[in-house]
């Protein structure tokens, strides 16, 4: 029988292409490019040259690029980051079906006198954007929603909520 994964949403295989690209740094340089010793920084200037990469296919500067091991990872560091760049602002909205890495970072951020908001979603899934525009106020400094929900499909208006 025959497999067929659907939840590409969650992970997807690798490239053949960024495999080859990648074998060797799962075996001859797998230094720390942190170190500040050689066997590092043959790691270290590869990472520089795939931050700049990145950086230039998002038409943005090579510091703006932050490599995190997951999406968990990312999440948080996004949320974290902008809530201390608004140090004013104390609110973050989401929704309730969002995946865990928002969901459960809201919870420190709760005991730190910070709201959170989860908008709800009808029986379907969906998100009423009414809805989304009431929970923004004047003290929100992050808005956070999934742009397609990884267990039932249905993607949210990211546009319309991007323009709120």
């Amino acid at each position: 029988m025959k497999t067929i994964y659907l939840d590409n949403n969650a992970t997807t295989r690798v490239a053949p292409e960024v495999v080859a690209e990648m074998l060797p740094y799962f075996s001859d340089y797998y230094g720390n490019p942190s170190s500040m010793h050689y066997f590092g920084g043959q790691v270290e200037k590869k990472v520089v040259e795939a931050r700049e990469k990145v950086a230039q296919l998002l038409n943005c500067d090579p510091s703006e690029i932050i490599f995190t091991s997951c999406g968990t990872e990312s999440d948080s560091t996004a949320i974290s980051g902008t809530l201390g760049s608004y140090p004013d602002k104390r609110h973050m909205v989401t929704t309730r079906v969002e995946h865990p890495a928002v969901l459960k970072p809201g919870a420190p951020f709760k005991q730190k006198r910070l709201r959170c908001t989860e908008v709800p979603v009808d029986r379907k899934g969906n998100l009423d954007i009414s809805d989304m525009e009431q929970a923004i106020t004047d003290a929100t400094a992050v808005v956070s929603v999934m742009y397609a929900n990884n267990e039932t499909g249905v993607t949210f208006p990211i546009e319309a909520i991007g323009r709120l």
